[in-house]
């Protein structure tokens, strides 16, 4: 089938060179890729797949491209030239697998595929191919990330003495969800955890060893889990659940200062950086997760005393980040990222893994 025709993009009309996206899914990340990618320069929306054609007309009569049936359709539009998958969980395998065979250059939304044997497996076909191929964990690439790892580098807070990370939203249980639902790859270390490993990792290299626990869901998928993991002598204590809402702070503790990337980390548009007395103070306000927010809030807009701010505001939600580096790889023929190397990807599967093969609580 013909794919529906839609209005031109938002943005000006893309040169020969501009790097065209096609878009598996219209869900909500989906849109937030879709926005975001106006934002960068050399890069448009070519085209969109759902199961459903009239989701996918409705989404490019907001956001331009062509709208196909099938991501088989999309991949076939030879304006697509890269694809980003936002489809459930379960079916970023089958679908990158079906991208890399038909040339296209392909981000995952995290996490990259459900197991790191298919993650490995996918990474071989990349390189066979000679493909890009990258996970969407769009944390990594955002500016506080970066400014928090050159500080580690540079060693100015001293030398690492602890990590601590939280993340966790409430969501009501409902088994067909696709949190809970273990055919769609549900799961609080699949859809929170990934983070908080995913970035320990980025800061501290691979960790030596990996404990913890995780507590069920109805469903049978992780609610929560409680993780920690050792690089060298520096221990990362690491939490994720669905079933309550937390401060949602990653800290890191140096032997002069302690870095906080602000909550929700994820999408971090500040650094606040403490001496020891008011480290301790920021860390015990902000367990709860509305004072967390409150301070926030708060010290965006106001100087408070021994605490040094280091802000990084930008437009939308901050996917224009990972959208720029990928772009920018595959126009030079790349086939991976060095901020989030693959390598790093099937790390973090693996341990999600080890996780829940560690006895269960509650």
């Amino acid at each position: 089938m013909e794919p529906v025709s839609a209005r031109p993009s938002q943005s000006a009309s893309p040169d020969r060179s501009s790097i065209g996206w096609g878009i598996v899914g219209t869900g909500t990340i989906a849109r937030c890729f879709a926005e975001d990618l106006e934002y960068v320069a050399g890069a448009h929306l070519a085209g969109v797949s759902s199961r459903v054609l009239e989701r996918a007309a409705q989404f490019v009569a907001r956001h331009g491209g062509a709208a196909h049936e099938s991501h088989e359709a999309l991949l076939g539009d030879e304006k697509v030239d890269a694809v980003y998958i936002a489809s459930p969980n379960t079916s970023h395998f089958a679908i990158a697998s079906a991208a890399i065979a038909a040339k296209k250059s392909v981000l995952v939304e995290k996490p990259l595929v459900a197991t790191a044997e298919e993650a490995a497996r996918l990474r071989a076909s990349a390189a066979e191919q000679n493909v890009f191929l990258m996970e969407g964990l769009w944390t990594r690439f955002l500016p506080a990330i970066g400014f928090v790892k050159n500080a580690l580098q540079s060693a100015t807070i001293g030398e690492i003495r602890r990590v601590k990370g939280e993340l966790a939203f409430r969501h009501p249980y409902a088994p067909d969800n696709r949190f809970f639902d273990p055919a769609q790859g549900g799961g609080s270390l699949l859809d929170l955890g990934i983070y908080l490993i995913s970035l320990s990792q980025f800061f501290l290299g691979e960790p030596d060893a990996v404990q913890g626990e995780w507590y069920s869901a109805p469903s049978g998928v992780d609610m929560g889990a409680r993780m920690e993991l050792t690089f060298g002598r520096i221990p990362a204590s690491l939490n994720c659940a669905f079933d309550y809402t937390g401060g949602n702070l990653f800290i890191i503790e140096g032997s002069r200062r302690t870095l906080f990337l602000q909550s929700p980390f994820i999408g971090a548009r500040q650094v606040l950086e403490a001496g020891p007395v008011m480290a301790r103070v920021i860390e015990t306000l902000c367990r709860n997760s509305i004072l967390s927010r409150i301070f926030s809030k708060i010290s965006r807009k106001i100087p408070v005393p021994g605490i040094r701010r280091h802000a990084f505001g930008f437009p939308g939600y901050g996917l224009q980040f990972e959208i720029e580096a990928a772009t920018r790889a595959i126009r030079d023929g790349k086939t991976e990222v060095s901020t989030a190397p693959l390598s790093e990807s099937i790390q973090t599967l693996r341990i999600i893994e080890k996780i829940r093969t560690l006895p269960s609580g509650r």
